[in-house]
This record gives C-alpha cells, sequence and structure tokens, in this order.
C-alpha cells in the first residue's frame, strides 16, 4: 500500500510508548513517508529516532491528525499544549483508556473532529483490534482515513455509542491477559498429567494459537468448530462436560470476569 492510498497528511504522534510505537511501525510499513510524521516523546526509544520520522522537532502548523498515545492521568497535563490544534480541521485520534471524548472537548473545544479508539496489546506484532468512535465534528472521509491510521495495527471496529467503549475495554482491552493466563493454567494442567513444564507450555501455546486461527476464518463459527471436534462420549466431551457446567463452569466465570473489567472501566472513565 503506497503512502498516497494511505495517508498522505502529515502526522502528529503524541507519545511513543508500547502502543505509540506499534502504531509507528504500522504506519511506516504501510508506506507512510517518515518525513510526514512528528513524534513528540520526552524519552524516544532508539528505535524511533532510527526510524527518519521527525522526533522532537518543531511541529507543522496544519497536521491532518493528531493520535494522542500517552498515559491518561497525563492528558489534562499535557493536552492543553495543542489545544491550538483545536476547533480546526485536524482531527484528534485517542487511544488514551478511559479517557471521555467530553473530555478532550473540554481542553480543545467543542467544535474538534474527535475519535476514540480502544485499541489492545497484540496491535504490538499487527494483530490487534481497535473499537473506535467518532463525535459529530468527524466527516466521513477523515473518518475513513482514521481507519486507515489504526488498521495499520489490526482490525478496526466501529461502536455505535461511546457507552459500548468500557464493555470493549472489559472484553478486548482486557482480554489479552485473560488468554494469557488460560495457557498458564493449561500448561500447569498438563504438567500435573505427566508432561514436561517446557512440553506443556508450548503444546498450551500453539494449541490456543491454532484454534484462535480457526476461529478467526470468516466463515467459522466457534461453536460448530467445537461440534465438529467433539466426539460423543470421547475425551473432549469428557473435559467439556467441565468447562460447560451451568454453575461452575467456564461460561458463567467469563461472565463475572468480563463483566468486573468493564465495571472498573466504568469507574475509572467517572473519576
Amino acid at each position: 500500500m503506497t503512502q498516497e492510498n494511505f495517508e498522505s497528511g502529515k502526522l502528529i504522534l503524541l507519545g511513543c510508548g508500547k502502543m505509540g510505537s506499534a502504531m509507528l511501525k504500522g504506519w511506516l510499513a504501510k508506506g507512510v513517508n517518515p518525513k510526514n510524521i512528528w513524534v513528540d516523546d520526552p524519552y524516544p526509544s532508539t528505535w524511533v529516532m532510527s526510524t527518519g520520522v521527525n522526533v522532537n522537532e518543531e511541529l507543522p502548523s496544519k497536521p491532518a491528525f493528531i493520535c494522542i498515545a500517552i498515559k491518561p492521568q497525563m492528558i489534562s497535563q499535557i493536552l492543553p499544549k495543542f489545544s491550538h490544534y483545536g476547533n480546526g480541521h485536524c482531527v484528534f485520534i485517542s487511544i488514551a483508556a478511559g479517557v471521555k471524548i467530553s473530555s478532550f472537548e473540554a481542553i480543545l473545544g467543542p467544535k474538534t473532529p474527535i475519535i476514540r479508539a480502544m485499541p489492545n496489546t497484540p496491535a504490538e506484532i499487527g494483530f490487534g483490534v481497535t473499537a473506535k468512535i467518532a463525535n459529530n465534528n468527524v466527516s466521513e472521509n477523515a473518518i475513513e482515513r482514521a481507519e486507515k491510521l489504526l488498521s495499520a495495527i489490526g482490525e478496526v471496529v466501529s461502536l455505535n455509542s461511546e457507552g459500548q467503549m468500557d464493555a470493549v475495554t472489559g472484553l478486548s482491552g482486557s482480554g489479552p491477559a485473560y488468554v494469557f493466563y488460560l495457557i498458564d493454567a493449561l500448561a500447569a494442567a498438563g504438567h500435573k498429567q505427566g508432561l514436561e513444564k517446557e512440553l506443556a507450555m508450548k503444546l498450551a501455546k500453539m494449541t490456543v494459537l491454532g484454534g484462535a486461527k480457526l476461529a478467526a476464518e470468516p466463515s467459522a463459527v466457534p461453536e460448530v468448530l467445537r461440534v465438529n471436534v467433539t466426539s460423543p462420549n470421547g475425551t473432549t466431551e469428557a473435559g467439556l462436560k467441565i468447562l460447560m457446567h451451568t454453575e461452575n463452569g467456564l461460561a458463567p466465570l467469563i461472565e463475572k470476569t468480563v463483566a468486573a473489567a468493564t465495571e472498573r472501566s466504568e469507574e475509572l472513565a467517572n473519576g
């Protein structure tokens, strides 16, 4: 994908930690000219310095996008320095967890185009999923261009309302940690059944990876995949009887897990 049909405007990346670096890596891989990217970060990594982007240099007067990738608690301290870009054509894209669009409008101005997005950590390897919602100031063209920027780190989905963002945080935002814990639990269970620790961990990792790839196929239905590999009175059925227990199985536990994370996201968003 060339720069011209990806994003030819000037970009400012505010903050370049893990997620910011993941986005920068994706943009460069998609063909964005590094000279069209400005990174504003007090502690840029050696890698960022080597990319050829403009690091901590004078910012352009009319950027197309400003991506906010700083920690949420730093928003009120740092963002006012960029308020002169507000109420104009510059689109702000925030990946700061828990910060509402109204908070950005209060700092940048009520007419500022703002897109709030929630990526997750697999974005670091280009396999993230990002949920987004825009305020009414963002044009359809700007939304399309923003989607191309966000797609550099994985899939992009649109929300119907900002209120759904807490549930996104509870599911996909926090979800990778649940998967990592599942892998640990599978490996520990395999070890307890007689496998060496390293072997059990490799089997657990590759099983989750392979299962996820199968389920990620466009036509795949997880329930159908499960039924297809479950022979009557077989080993998989024996295991699933434990996982699918009505009261003490995996489904009610996951429901409580996602609910707890969603509720905590709501608490943080509301101060």
